[in-house]
């Protein structure tokens, strides 16, 4: 007798990971499930046979072998001859669809209590810092209004002496199931509100929650490099869980304040330096501060244009986690002077009366080509 290789029947690679095995499966079986087909004995076989390939291939040992020694690998006892193991029966389709779909829904096997196992919720904290702040590195000391386990009763939620019983309704599972039609719907128990327990005697400090309202010290280190949206998470600093369950977790999300004189471009930093109109045609030089707080010179040529910048090689922002550092971009904008005295202007109608094409080449092409396009023009005409 030729057995199907299991891959072929669930249509998947060899390669396929577990994933994408599972949604062969899932798809297969409910199109095939004789719930679904009035009973046919071909839809049943077929089932089984997927069944049997899902079983052995979501399993990593029973895979590997299979993968080796083929279907040979399950004969005689191989593998504890549970080769055909679920091939024998496939149940109502309800269960296939609640084996299957389960997860999604938050389902969970029976009798196992949920008692206890709600999680607190995670918390979001904005916290503004200064560049300085982004650049060194720094501790902050954040006040933050949470939940924390109630002390007198330990996180229970039961008054002490007391415990909690399995609610009745649910029968610790924390959810109820209706079945519509060929779904199997879950929703939250209404009894116990989704714990698995009630609780007969509350604790009159928590009334029964398993936590109080505190607000809570806590330090957190700021690395040095951060940008803009960095979120730093600090791992069960959130609310506490209902009746014992584990903490959420506190994420706080970084602002960078605006800094009065950088701007920030990733690593880089860019600033812009005003210089007098002698100063852009003599050349020199001025001081800039740095974001480490110390001073830097920058030379400036002779004929510096304004809009020219000048780059400081590592005088950026260091880059989170890294040795790297950013560039410092110095911007220099060449400052028309005002309120002149009668000295002062004659002093520039002189070296007006005295420039020419060097002195002022950019402005001489430009207005060079623009008599060439109006002389054009009126030839033209």
């Amino acid at each position: 007798m030729v057995e199907t290789d299991y891959y072929e029947l669930l249509q998947v690679a060899r390669t396929a990971d577990p994933a994408t095995i599972k949604a062969a499966y899932r798809k297969l079986a409910m199109e095939c499930h004789p719930d679904r087909n009035g009973g046919c004995t071909d839809a049943e076989a077929k089932f089984k046979a997927l069944s049997e390939a899902y079983d052995c291939l979501k399993d990593p040992q029973r895979r590997a072998a299979y993968d080796r020694f083929g279907h040979a690998a399950f004969r005689q006892g191989g593998m504890g001859g549970n080769g055909h193991a679920g091939a024998q029966d496939f149940g109502s389709f309800a269960d296939i669809f609640d084996n299957i779909f389960g997860e999604f829904m938050g389902g969970s096997q029976p009798g196992r209590s949920r008692g206890n196992v709600l999680r607190g919720s995670d918390l979001r904290y904005d916290l503004e810092i200064m560049l300085e702040d982004a650049f060194h590195g720094r501790e902050v000391e954040l006040q933050v209004d949470t939940s924390a386990p109630c002390e007198p009763c330990e996180g229970s939620g039961a008054k002490s002496g007391t415990q909690a019983r399995t609610c009745v309704s649910c029968g610790g599972r924390g959810q109820v199931r209706a079945r519509q039609g060929f779904f199997v719907v879950e929703q939250t128990c209404p009894n116990c509100r989704g714990v698995g327990e009630t609780i007969a005697d509350p604790c009159p400090a928590c009334r029964g929650e398993g936590r109080v309202e505190k607000r809570k010290a806590l330090k957190v280190d700021i690395p040095a490099g951060v940008d803009e949206g960095t979120r730093i998470r600090l791992a069960g600093e959130g609310e506490a869980g209902v009746r014992g369950g584990p903490s959420g977790d506190l994420y706080i999300f970084l602002s960078i304040a605006t800094h009065a004189f950088f701007q920030r471009d990733g690593a880089d930093l860019h600033c812009r330096v005003p210089i007098s109109m002698v100063q852009a045609a003599l050349g020199g030089e001025f001081e800039v501060p740095t974001i480490e707080g110390a001073k830097t010179r920058v030379k400036v040529p002779e004929g510096t244009q304004s809009g020219r910048r000048f780059r400081l090689h590592g005088k950026g922002m260091p880059v989170l986690r890294s040795r790297q550092t950013g560039d410092m971009y110095v911007q220099v904008m060449v400052e028309t002077p005002q309120k002149l005295t009668k000295r002062q202007r004659e002093l520039l109608n002189e070296f007006e009366k005295l420039s020419s094409q060097e002195t002022h080449p950019e402005s001489a092409g430009f207005f060079g080509k623009m008599r060439e396009l109006l002389g054009g023009r009126a030839n033209s005409a």
